[in-house]
């Protein structure tokens, strides 16, 4: 199982593409694997934000992180963040985003 330090690790080596392909400007990890408590079925929970919005290729994108950290991911981004309407969920995600 991996850890949150390799997940922070594959996506550091892997943004420089991920820049290039997808414009990807911020990517960060949060959830159960900032929090140490992810077990084998977890996902990995990402933030994401873009110089310019990806639109079809969003899809794209997220099979590409999954083929990087080798698990599905659940992709956040700013607008999608914004639409929690529990403050203290808001909250705690954006307390808890650990930047690439």
């Amino acid at each position: 199982m991996q850890d949150l330090e390799n997940v922070i690790q594959a996506l550091r080596e892997s943004l420089p593409e991920l820049r290039d392909r997808f414009s990807v400007s911020k990517i960060g990890v949060f959830g159960s694997y900032v929090k140490g408590n992810q077990n084998d079925a977890s996902d990995v929970d990402i933030y994401i934000e873009f110089d310019r919005v990806p639109g079809l290729k969003f899809m794209e994108l997220a099979e590409q992180l999954e083929r990087i950290v080798r698990k599905k991911v659940d992709l956040l981004t700013p607008r999608g963040l914004k639409s929690i309407r529990n403050a203290r969920i808001r909250h705690d995600i954006e307390q808890s985003i650990r930047y690439v």
